[in-house]
């Protein structure tokens, strides 16, 4: 079974096919959690993605992608740390609705997705940096923060430069204006 769900994730079709529709599922997604969303639920959902928020920016800030490694920033600690963000940017999002169910079954198919398009990304990652990644990804946990790195002085790296370069000022500015747009919906339409 579990076999069965990786060889879904690693579909090339079906990913092509989520990719061409990427931006129709993402506002049918943001219409349905404001449907069901719990007003009382806004302010913790939106500390939840600004702290996934906060985690991308960092990783946008510290990141030139596929021409050095990235041994700065949030990436002195865990190798993922754009899907880290994402994963809490989401999980706030799904909070808006208050269904425990809903959160469990994010966490289980975020976990897939995260899995699986990890392990490709590092296959290409190892084949354009060499030993050096190799030798990164012994040092440093592919998901959860590596403690004993805390320390490293490159932990407090942020070059704004990068962060445009990488967009994350837009997507920085996407999730104000979502999270103003549900505010504005909860205030104006639920509450009435």
């Amino acid at each position: 079974m579990i076999g069965v769900i990786h060889r879904l994730f690693n579909n090339l079709a079906i990913r092509k096919t989520l990719l061409r529709l990427r931006y129709g599922l993402v506002l049918a997604f943001i219409a349905i959690v404001a449907y069901f969303m719990k007003p009382q639920w806004w302010l913790a959902a939106f500390l939840v993605s600004m702290f996934g928020e906060l985690i991308q920016l960092w990783a946008f800030a510290s990141l030139i992608k596929n021409k050095e490694l990235a041994v700065r920033g949030p990436y002195v600690v865990t190798r993922n740390p754009m899907y880290l963000g994402r994963f809490f940017l989401i999980f706030g999002l799904l909070l808006l609705p208050a269904n425990v169910y809903l959160l469990i079954a994010y966490c289980i198919l975020y976990y897939f997705y995260m899995v699986n398009r990890v392990e490709r990304e590092e296959q290409h990652l190892r084949q354009v940096l060499g030993q050096r990644y190799a030798e990164y990804c012994l040092e440093v946990n592919r998901f959860w923060p590596t403690l004993r790195r805390l320390g490293n002085k490159d932990i407090g790296f942020f070059d704004w430069k990068r962060l445009i370069r990488n967009n994350g000022h837009w997507n920085l500015l996407l999730t104000l204006i979502v999270y103003a747009a549900l505010f504005a919906y909860a205030r104006y339409v639920v509450a009435h």
